[in-house]
């Protein structure tokens, strides 16, 4: 079938794509190569479809189909979105992506190359033909190309360039191989196999894209609800993917975390599961925020914690007294510390789910199956050993800023979650100054230790400056009385002095490890047994590599995912905990991770790492992640290799 009757066919509605497809995700370097192929009548593959009744038939998009049958792209969307783009001008009715990959083709009548518009090194040059613009005027619009040439001296050539002009137009012209899948045995799920198989190195669904397709199958627009909350939850700062929202959805229904158990669900259960998790999730998430003070996503530990406590709500219609909500919020920070969901995270949330189902089940028999999981819910001052922003406890530290009596040391007042918003007006502050320590020979992890941290407000991180704290300390404390004490200093000023910042950390970390133990009482309300018998010991630090290691860093970084955003590319996971996959022990803190690529599951694991060691950079490259080193460098490969062009 010619290319242009394909694409009158995606216009009238005898072509569609299955709601279970991805959406577009090629890049302006395969969109190039796919047209320079095509001008060289080069072979580009054929076409894969599903023919089967339009009315039965649950397509992407809002496009009305025709009537009868209609065929359902299953190989080729890539191709044939990119075809569209181009010769129409714009994006199908089915497209979701990123436009840009397809936005701005040119095409040189001399090299007989194709790139996409950039200014600086097209404008002024006739021979750049902007191959959007003649693919829709058509014949008409050679014509007027012809005569422009001619009047900007290219006469000598015009034969040649005629001959180009006609080739490039007769694209549309070319006769793709189109191999149909039909029959009334073609059941949603032998497609969905079909698809898998046929896109084996390619776009394969994962278990929850398979979950997803057999949803919309029968509910159409519950992509597009889910997409709505999980764009409502990072407007507020935290950043979940449909595959987390699902899994709570299955939760709610099933009592499982293994998607397969959604597959016999109606589609009025579905809705009825989606309307329930994202209101426990919303409670949750208020919960969280507001008695924790968790109330971002870098702070957000612990996220695949919230399916288990989603079916422990839905089972309680969600009317918890203040004991029971305490003793969740209990369990949920007891998971984040200790990295119950870092490891084997399917096992793991089944295990839990487990045990709110079970004969002896409910919120006790949870919180006893993390005590025997963990070995002990009580913390010792070398929990607080880890360093640098991405170490497991930076969010406890956080947390009990939030939860407790914490002042700000330039103005006096509490920095409780419900007088301040998000991190954005409250810094990571060095108590002992990283340049006076950098001074004298301290390292990197002694320099961003953990027990080196508070929280402030911008001001006072201004105020105070790169002075030692023997000099600022007795200001703070004659201005604002407590207020060191508030934030866990040690009271002795002989520690204040820097030739014993090793003594200060020592002593502070006791100081955390109590004040984070008060809270966990504070959350049992009194019901201590869940932290009786003898604690887990502190073991021997285990050696985590990596991680961002000052706020200008972070800064650099949220501002580079922001970019990336910009590009119409998925956000990457800021302060990335890799993990043993099989204890969950945390081995690394990668910078700035995607690690499904950028291009989800197309693309390889892609990390960010700055300022960091040859032994971080080679965790990542042997867990098989693509590694850069400075932002520019990460720029350059989204522009070259991921949107095929400047950017």
């Amino acid at each position: 079938m010619k290319i242009s009757t394909i694409l009158d066919h995606i216009d009238s509605g005898h072509i569609a794509l299955p709601e279970f497809q991805r959406g577009y995700v090629w890049n302006r370097d395969q969109v190039r190569g796919l047209f320079l192929s095509l001008y060289r009548r080069h072979p580009v593959g054929g076409l894969l479809v599903w023919a089967t009744e339009s009315k039965a038939a649950i397509h992407r998009g809002e496009g009305q189909l025709t009537a009868g049958v209609v065929k359902l792209l299953l190989d080729g969307q890539q191709r044939i979105t990119s075809l569209y783009g181009v010769v129409r001008g714009k994006p199908p009715k089915f497209f979701d992506g990123n436009a840009a990959a397809f936005t701005g083709l040119r095409f040189h009548l001399e090299s007989e190359t194709f790139a996409f518009y950039q200014p600086l090194n097209m404008e002024g040059d006739p021979l750049w033909i902007d191959a959007t613009e003649l693919m829709q005027k058509g014949n008409d619009g050679m014509g007027e190309l012809v005569a422009r040439l001619s009047r900007q001296g290219a006469a000598d050539k015009l034969g040649v360039y005629v001959g180009r002009l006609a080739q490039l137009l007769g694209i549309v012209d070319i006769d793709l191989h189109i191999e149909e899948v039909t029959g009334a045995d073609k059941s949603l799920d032998v497609v969905v196999d079909i698809f898998n198989q046929v896109n084996s190195g390619g776009t394969k669904l994962s278990k929850g894209d398979l979950a997803l397709a057999k949803i919309c199958a029968e509910w159409p627009e519950a992509r597009a609800q889910m997409k709505g909350s999980l764009k409502k939850w990072a407007d507020s700062g935290y950043y979940f993917n449909l595959d987390w929202l699902l899994r709570s959805v299955n939760t709610v229904l099933t009592g499982e975390a293994k998607f397969s158990f959604l597959h016999d669900k109606t589609a009025e259960e579905i809705r009825d599961g989606l309307k329930r998790a994202v209101k426990y999730i919303d409670i949750c998430l208020n919960m969280i925020s507001g008695r924790l003070g968790l109330d971002h996503d870098r702070v957000f530990f612990g996220r695949f914690a919230i399916p288990v406590m989603v079916r422990y709500l839905d089972q309680r219609g969600g009317a918890l007294d203040e004991r029971e909500r305490d003793k969740l919020l209990f369990w949920f920070a007891q998971s984040g510390m200790w990295g119950r969901f870092s490891g084997s995270t399917e096992s793991y949330i089944n295990q839990d789910l487990a045990a709110l189902d079970g004969p002896e089940g409910r919120l006790d028999k949870l919180l006893e199956q993390l005590r025997l999981w963990h070995g002990g819910l009580r913390v010792e001052p070398g929990h607080f050993t880890g360093w640098s922003l991405g170490a497991r406890f930076y969010p406890v530290l956080y947390m009990l800023t939030r939860m407790g009596e914490a002042r700000d040391w330039g103005t006096g007042l509490p920095l409780k979650s419900n007088l301040l918003g998000r991190i954005s007006r409250l810094e990571v502050h060095h108590i002992f100054p990283k340049a006076q320590l950098y001074k004298r020979n301290y390292k990197r992890p002694e320099v961003n230790a953990i027990a080196n941290f508070c929280f402030q407000t911008k001001q006072a991180n201004l105020e105070i400056s790169d002075r030692l704290p023997e000099e600022y300390f007795p200001v703070v404390e004659a201005r604002h009385p407590g207020a060191l004490a508030s934030q866990w200093i040690p009271t002795d000023p002989s520690l204040w002095k820097i030739e014993n910042y090793r003594d200060f950390l020592e002593e502070r970390r006791r100081l955390l490890a109590a004040v984070a133990n008060r809270c966990m009482e504070m959350l049992l309300h009194g019901d201590l047994r869940w932290l009786e018998g003898a604690p887990e010991p502190a073991k021997e630090p285990v050696t985590v590599v990596g991680a961002i290691s000052t706020e200008a860093e972070e800064e650099e970084l949220e501002a580079l995912n922001d970019w990336v955003e910009a590009q119409g590319l998925p956000r990457g996971v800021l302060a990335f905990d890799f993990a043993d996959p099989v204890t969950g022990e945390q081995k690394a803190v990668f910078d700035l991770a995607w690690p499904d690529g950028i291009q989800p599951e197309l693309s390889q694991p892609v990390v960010v790492l700055l300022n960091e060691g040859l032994e971080t950079i080679g965790i990542a490259s042997r867990a098989g992640f693509r590694c850069f080193t400075s932002v520019e460098d990460f720029k350059d490969y989204v522009g070259k290799e991921v949107l095929g062009g400047e950017v």
